[in-house]
């Protein structure tokens, strides 16, 4: 054999008791703490966050090495189709009412206020989520849950948030142009806070894309492919993910960093 390889016996048998590289044994001690962190994220990570992680923790490692690790251990971010529901029932709000916030610069927490409602499967039926998300941060500041969606359910979100934050007066919410944002009930109880309301331009579903962010993660992340016989069951996994979502999951926009933590460190 070593001479069909062209190198000495002594090479051959020095290769075979070295054992394995410094750059083998460290590609092992990394491959470690990717799979934990790929485990805490619940496979939804991909290799931009994981790396980030790891230099925030002090690794020297590069971009490239993640990616050629993540693929050796066969670890690929989860990614799911997102169910949407269209009702041509709809009501949509006529009201007068501009879009404040895409004027309004953001530069710290309770300025732009950014809500929206979704619906989620448990027990058979429906559960309405209505959420409210500070724009800075990203941060998930109050939401509700639901058998109906109306103006009370939007309310009583926004309730928790401002129990929550205590905004001062000045405030922007933004919001599509649904009823339950437009109705009597909601803009009463903005205005008595001394929110300034917005509403996205007619046909421009973009212009609220944060919230739209949010719920393709939580969809994506704690609801598909998890079958909820309770409303019990699904309203569980609801708080759970918020909280998690809030202290622990990274956001490229924020640096790789939590809401919580972004917070935290730009105060």
């Amino acid at each position: 054999m070593c001479r069909k390889l062209e190198v000495s016996r002594s090479g051959f048998y020095a290769w075979l008791n070295r054992g394995p590289s410094k750059h083998a044994r460290r590609d092992r001690l990394l491959e470690q703490q990717i799979a934990g962190h790929f485990e805490e994220s619940n496979g939804v990570y991909g290799s931009p966050r994981i790396h980030a992680l790891l230099r925030r923790r002090g690794e020297r490692v590069g971009r490239k090495r993640v990616v050629r690790l993540m693929q050796s251990l066969r670890l690929r971010a989860r990614a799911n189709r997102i169910y949407w529901k269209r009702s041509g029932g709809a009501v949509t709000c006529r009201l007068a009412i501009g879009n404040e916030a895409r004027v309004r610069a953001v530069t710290g927490p309770d300025q732009v206020w950014r809500g929206d409602i979704t619906y989620l499967k448990a027990g058979g039926g429906l559960r309405y989520l209505a959420v409210v998300i500070d724009q800075y941060s990203r941060r998930l500041v109050g939401y509700q849950l639901g058998a109906e969606k109306t103006s009370h359910l939007t309310a009583a979100a926004l309730r928790r948030a401002l129990a929550r934050r205590k905004p001062p007066p000045g405030l922007v919410f933004h919001s599509d142009r649904g009823s339950e944002y437009g109705g009597y009930v909601y803009r009463d109880r903005l205005a008595t806070r001394g929110i300034v309301q917005s509403m996205n331009r007619p046909k421009t579903m973009t212009d609220n894309a944060h919230v739209e962010s949010f719920f393709h993660s939580l969809k994506t992340e704690a609801i598909h492919g998890r079958r909820f016989e309770t409303r019990d069951q699904l309203d569980l996994a609801v708080r759970r993910y918020i909280e998690r979502y809030n202290r622990c999951r990274i956001h490229s926009s924020l640096g790789y960093r939590s809401p919580i933590d972004y917070e935290r460190t730009n105060a």
